[in-house]
């Protein structure tokens, strides 16, 4: 290895032990470090300390090259190393916040290795915290040490397939403020097959957590689709089969930003009949049954922020339920004018694919149902919309042209949708 490097492993569980071992396979030199007397001894010995495919090799060879060894003292481990990382565990408490024991302990006898030290040190938190925990917990157990950089290094290994997801990764992610720091443990990782993600600190203990939700919630989606295509008759393993080979909308990037709430004449109509139907079989489907009111929740949100707008002339782009269509049935846009028109506030629309003139059938008479005044808040020119609101609500993509006139407006821009600025969680502000 052209640029090996000397590691401390602290906690040698499942993600320690597979993480020391691999890391020592590619060439760097590493002191696994562990309470557990039993454990050390096992990895001194050349043995793994518990079962896992691949590993006990892996551990055999570092010992035998002279790459890997273990230790009770996490001083001694410390004291050549270039790179702590942490991996120990985060267990559940019975409220089910995380269990932060081991993280304060380990942090704080690397504090105390500190005095007397002229290296830098980067300690990399393996372990799945929440987000924050690296700057509540370990940086200041640290005291400011200017030889300390603190960065998130969580691991994505699954139990029984660890060392092969370790040397062929799906993702790396590396998260920080020290751009050096993050570098340093990027570089730990060079001879894999992957492209580091670097991200901010926060950034990264929060992806950890979105990987593992996602997969719970892939997980139970398809055992309810399972579920209820079994009581109809329907082989259940074979619809999910054929959905995931679509590729471009359902195994893939699609519909995986955070953004306005859904609407549209199919989805909450089709998840509306899933789960009656399935209550008439007598089927709880929970997760399926969540997705109508976590919608709600979402459109609420977007409400609260609207309302809280220090101005009562409010203009939205957009009214449809999504960009390049006339479709307003059930478009969360109309039940978020009907609140802010409720509330007092003063409210002018334009969306560019609208003609009232031009709306018939079910589609007109949703809109003139719930807002039978509408004609008088459409604007047909954007730039009228413009000139008149003090705030803006984007609540539908714009196209590129239309995204340039929303910018160059200088008017506050309230990105509903994420078109507008960099996906996050909550909508942004642009001033």
């Amino acid at each position: 290895m052209a640029n090996p490097q000397q590691i401390a492993v602290l906690g040698l569980g499942y993600v320690g032990c597979v993480t020391a071992a691999c890391l020592a396979h590619v060439g760097h030199r590493v002191v696994g470090v562990d309470r557990d007397q039993f454990k050390v001894d096992t990895v001194r010995a050349g043995r793994a300390p518990f079962f896992e495919p691949g590993l006990e090799e892996l551990v055999r060879e570092g010992v035998t090259t002279g790459r890997l060894t273990a230790s009770v003292s996490l001083r001694e481990a410390l004291a050549g190393a270039d790179v702590a990382l942490i991996c120990v565990g985060t267990p559940s408490e019975k409220n089910g916040n995380l269990g932060l024991d081991q993280l304060r302990r380990v942090s704080q006898e690397i504090a105390e290795s500190l005095p007397g030290r002229n290296k830098p040190l980067v300690v990399a938190v393996r372990s799945t915290v929440y987000p924050g925990t690296c700057e509540d917990v370990v940086l200041p157990e640290m005291g400011g040490s200017p030889l300390v950089s603190v960065v998130s290094n969580p691991e994505f290994l699954r139990e029984g397939a660890a060392v092969r997801d370790f040397m062929e990764p799906s993702l790396l992610v590396i998260g920080g403020a020290s751009p050096a720091a993050v570098q340093q443990v990027a570089s730990i990782y060079a001879g894999l097959p992957v492209e580091p993600s670097i991200v901010a600190l926060r950034t990264a203990e929060m992806i950890k957590y979105a990987c593992n939700a996602f997969h719970a919630v892939k997980i139970s989606f398809a055992n309810e689709i399972g579920a209820l295509a079994g009581e109809l008759g329907i082989d259940g393993a074979e619809v999910m089969d054929t959905l995931c080979r679509d590729h471009a909308l359902n195994i893939s990037r699609a519909y995986l930003k955070p953004g306005f709430a859904f609407g549209g004449s199919c989805l909450p109509k089709d998840l509306r009949a899933l789960v009656y139907r399935a209550s008439r079989l007598d089927l709880n489907l929970p997760l399926l049954e969540s997705v109508l009111p976590s919608n709600n929740a979402q459109l609420d949100r977007a409400i609260a922020l609207a309302l809280d707008l220090p101005s009562e002339r409010i203009g939205v782009f957009g009214l449809a339920f999504k960009e390049n269509t006339d479709d307003l049935r059930e478009s969360p846009v109309v039940l978020l004018l009907e609140t802010l028109i409720g509330k007092g506030r003063k409210v002018r629309v334009h969306d560019p694919h609208i003609q009232l003139g031009e709306i018939y059938g079910s589609n007109q008479r949703y809109i003139m149902n719930a807002i039978p005044h509408i004609g008088n808040l459409l604007d047909d020119q954007l730039d009228r919309m413009l000139d008149w609101a003090d705030h803006v609500l984007v609540a539908q993509k714009p196209s590129p042209q239309i995204q340039e006139r929303l910018e160059s407006a200088g008017k506050p821009l309230i990105d509903l949708v994420g078109a507008l600025t960099r996906r996050t969680a909550q909508p942004a502000i642009i001033a």
